[in-house]
C-alpha cells in the first residue's frame, strides 16, 4: 500500500516536520504545540505517516511514554517514520466508527472488503477483501478525535486477525496521585509498654505496668514531617492533559503540645523535645507534649487499673486471676486461666487450662493446650484448637478442632473431634471419630444444608429464557428460507456464488442486466440479511443463557457438597438432622454465647432426620438433587 501510493503529490510538510530520503524526522528545536499542530495538519490533510514510530510520536507530542532517542550526530532530528503519504480515499472508506466511552476507544475490527466497481468499460470488477492498516489507522483515529493512547499491540493482533472483534483501540493515561504530606515516628522511645511488670517470682502482675509514661530526653527527636509529592499529569484521548489532585499538606503544628517544638533543618522538619519529661499523647487531637511530670486522666485504683487494656501483643508467663481481663491482640498466656481474654486479632494461645473463664477473638486463632471447663470460646474469624479436654463449654468459630469433647455447645462451620459425648453440634462439615450420649446429655448434630431455592429460581428462570430464544431463532430462519427460495432470489444468489468462485465472466454487455437484477432483488436481500442478523443475535444470547445456567449448577453442586456428616464410630442413642440455614446465608457461629444453648437443644421443626441410633457409622454427604 505504501509503495502504490508513495509517488503520489504529498502535502507541504509543515515547519517541525523534515522529509529526507531516509526517512520523516520531526525537528526536537520546535516547542510540542508546534510539533503537535504539524501532525494534525498531515493528518487534517488527507495524509499519513508510513511506518510510523507511535511511541516516539506520542513521547514527542506528549511527553509521555519511554524517552527519546538521541538525535542525529549535529542536529536536533530524531525519524518518526518512513514517509508522508496521501491517504487513498478508496481505502480511507474501509475505516467505520470509533466509541469513545470514559476514556477508552473502541473499534469493531472486522474483515473488510473493497466495493464492487465497474470498468468504464463495462466490466464489473467483484468486490474484493483487503485489510486495514496500522499507519492508516492512527490516521483516521486522530482525525477522529483520538489523538494518544493507541495500544499498538493490541491495534495490530486485531488487525491481523481473521475474525471480527470489539477490542480496545486506544486508552488515555490516567495521571499517577502524588503523596500527601505525613508524619514518621522518628525515635521509638516514644512508644508505651503496657506490659504488665516482672514480680521477683517470674510471674507478672496484671495490676501494673512496665513503663506507661515513657521518659523522653530534652532535644530528642519525636516525629518528623515527610512533605508533599506532586503527582505526574496524564494524557486525555484526545491529547489533552490531565492533572492530577493537589497533594494534601499537613499542619505540623498542630501536633506540638507542651514541652516541644518545631525544628527545621537541612534533612528535614521534626517535632523535637523542649526539655527533659515523660511523654503524653491526646488520643482525640494526636497531639504530643512533654512534662516534667506525669499526667494520668485515669485515675490510679483497682477499678481503673486491675484489668490491662493493651493495644498491642501481650505475653503472660503466670496465671490470670478469676473476674480479670486482658483486651489486647495476639495474646499468648503460659499459666491457668481463669479470667476473660479479648483479643482484637493475631491469635489467642492458651500454654494450661482455661477454667471458668472465657477467651473471645475478634479475628484469629484460639489455641488451648490444656483443658477447658466451663469456660466459653469464640471467634468469629479463624479456628478453635484444644489439644486436651473439653467439658461443658459453649464453642463458636468458623473451625474447631478437638480431641476430645463432653456435655459441650459446638457452633461452627466445621467442626472434627476425636471423642465426643453428650455434646450439642451444629456445622456444615463434621468428622468425628467416635461419639454418644453422656449421662443425663443425648448426642445431637444439625448438619447446616444450603438453602438453594434462589439458585433453583435462576436456573428456571434461564431455561425459559433459553427456550424463549431458541424459539424465535427458528421463526427468523424459516423466513429467510422462505425469502431466498424465491426464484428471483435464488437465481441472483446462485449466480453471484458463481462470480465469485470464477465459475463466471461477465461480458461487459451482462453488467447491466446483472445491477437491475441485484436492484429488482434488493429488498428481499436486505429483509434477509436482517432476519440472519435476528437469528445469530438469538442463537448468542442463547448460547449466553446455557453458559450461565451451567455456571450455576456448578454452584449449586458446590454448595450442596460442603454439607457433609462423618461419624466414624457410634456408642449410645445419637441423632443427625439436616438443619437449612437461613436465606439471608447468617452465619451460625456469629450467635452470641447465651443463645447456643436455646439454639442447640431448642425444638428443631422443619429439620430432617439423617441418622438416629445406637451403633454403626455414618459418611453422609448433601446432594442438590435431594431437593
Amino acid at each position: 500500500m505504501v509503495d502504490k501510493v508513495a509517488g503520489a503529490a504529498a502535502p507541504a510538510l509543515p515547519v517541525g516536520v523534515i522529509q529526507r530520503d531516509d526517512g520523516v524526522f520531526l525537528d526536537l528545536s520546535a516547542p510540542a504545540p508546534v510539533l503537535l499542530g504539524a501532525i494534525n495538519h498531515i493528518f487534517q490533510n488527507d495524509a499519513y505517516l508510513a511506518g510510523l514510530d507511535y511511541p516516539l510520536l506520542m513521547r514527542a507530542l506528549f511527553q509521555a511514554g519511554p524517552p527519546l532517542p538521541a538525535p542525529i550526530e549535529g542536529t536536533t532530528l530524531v525519524r518518526v517514520a518512513d514517509a508522508v503519504v496521501l491517504f487513498d480515499p478508496e481505502r480511507r472508506a474501509l475505516y467505520r466508527a470509533v466509541k469513545i466511552r470514559d476514556g477508552v476507544a473502541e473499534y469493531f475490527f472486522e474483515p473488510v472488503f473493497f466495493d464492487a466497481v465497474e470498468l468504464p468499460d463495462g466490466t464489473l470488477i467483484p468486490e474484493r477483501p483487503t485489510k486495514l492498516d496500522f499507519d492508516e489507522f492512527v490516521a483516521e483515529l486522530w482525525c477522529k478525535g483520538v489523538r494518544f493512547g493507541v495500544d499498538v499491540a493490541n491495534v495490530k493482533a486485531a488487525i491481523a486477525s481473521v475474525r471480527g472483534e470489539r477490542c480496545t483501540a486506544a486508552r488515555r493515561l490516567e495521571p499517577t496521585p502524588g503523596q500527601d504530606a505525613h508524619v514518621v515516628e522518628v525515635s521509638q522511645d516514644i512508644h508505651r509498654s503496657d506490659a504488665p511488670r516482672e514480680k521477683s517470682d517470674g510471674r507478672l502482675d496484671l495490676l501494673s505496668f512496665q513503663n506507661r509514661f515513657p521518659q523522653i530526653q530534652q532535644h530528642m527527636r519525636l516525629l518528623r514531617k515527610m512533605p508533599s509529592v506532586p503527582g505526574e499529569p496524564g494524557v486525555e484521548l484526545s491529547g489533552l492533559p490531565l492533572q492530577p489532585g493537589p497533594p494534601a499538606d499537613l499542619d505540623f503544628k498542630r501536633l506540638a503540645g507542651a514541652g516541644t517544638v518545631i525544628e527545621r533543618h537541612p534533612d528535614g522538619e521534626f517535632l523535637v523535645a523542649a526539655q527533659v519529661g515523660f511523654l503524653n499523647v491526646d488520643t482525640k487531637s494526636g497531639q504530643i507534649s512533654v512534662h516534667d511530670k506525669i499526667i494520668s486522666r485515669d485515675g490510679v485504683s483497682s477499678r481503673t487499673t486491675g484489668n490491662l487494656a493493651l493495644a498491642g501483643g501481650f505475653e503472660e508467663f503466670g496465671d490470670v486471676q478469676e473476674l480479670r481481663a486482658v483486651d489486647g491482640s495476639d495474646i499468648t498466656i503460659h499459666g491457668n486461666v481463669f479470667g476473660n481474654i479479648h483479643s482484637s486479632g493475631g491469635e489467642i494461645v492458651l500454654g494450661a487450662n482455661l477454667v471458668g473463664g472465657s477467651a473471645f477473638n475478634t479475628k484469629g486463632n484460639i489455641r488451648v493446650k490444656g483443658v477447658a471447663s466451663g469456660a466459653t470460646l469464640q471467634t468469629r474469624d479463624g479456628d478453635i484448637h484444644i489439644a486436651g479436654r473439653a467439658e461443658s463449654c459453649i464453642i463458636t468459630g468458623t473451625r474447631v478442632f478437638i480431641d476430645a469433647a463432653s456435655n459441650c455447645e459446638i457452633v461452627a462451620d466445621e467442626v472434627r473431634i476425636g471423642l465426643a459425648e453428650g455434646c450439642a453440634i451444629a456445622a456444615r462439615r463434621i468428622d468425628i471419630e467416635s461419639c454418644g450420649p453422656r449421662k443425663q446429655s443425648e448426642m445431637l448434630m444439625l448438619v447446616q444444608v444450603p438453602n438453594l431455592g434462589a439458585l433453583d429460581e435462576e436456573l428456571a428462570e434461564l431455561a425459559g429464557k433459553a427456550a424463549a430464544l431458541e424459539q424465535w431463532a427458528a421463526q427468523f430462519r424459516q423466513q429467510a428460507d422462505q425469502i431466498t427460495a424465491l426464484p428471483q432470489v435464488r437465481g441472483y444468489l446462485a449466480l453471484t456464488a458463481q462470480l465469485r468462485k470464477g465459475e463466471l465472466t461477465l461480458t461487459p454487455e451482462q453488467g447491466p442486466q446483472l445491477q437491475k437484477m441485484a436492484a429488482a432483488v434488493a429488498p428481499q436481500l436486505k429483509t434477509v440479511g436482517e432476519l440472519l442478523q435476528k437469528v445469530k443475535a438469538a442463537e448468542s444470547q442463547q448460547v449466553l443463557r446455557r453458559e450461565q445456567a451451567e455456571a450455576l449448577l456448578q454452584r449449586k453442586r458446590a454448595m450442596a457438597g460442603q454439607a457433609h456428616c462423618k461419624l466414624q464410630m457410634v456408642s449410645g442413642e445419637t441423632l443427625v438432622r439436616s438443619m437449612p440455614l437461613s436465606a439471608d446465608g447468617e452465619t451460625m457461629y456469629h450467635l452470641p454465647a447465651k443463645d447456643c444453648k436455646t439454639f442447640l437443644r431448642g425444638p428443631h421443626v422443619g429439620y430432617q432426620t439423617i441418622f438416629a441410633g445406637t451403633c454403626g457409622a455414618l459418611d453422609w454427604t448433601y446432594s442438590a438433587e435431594q431437593d
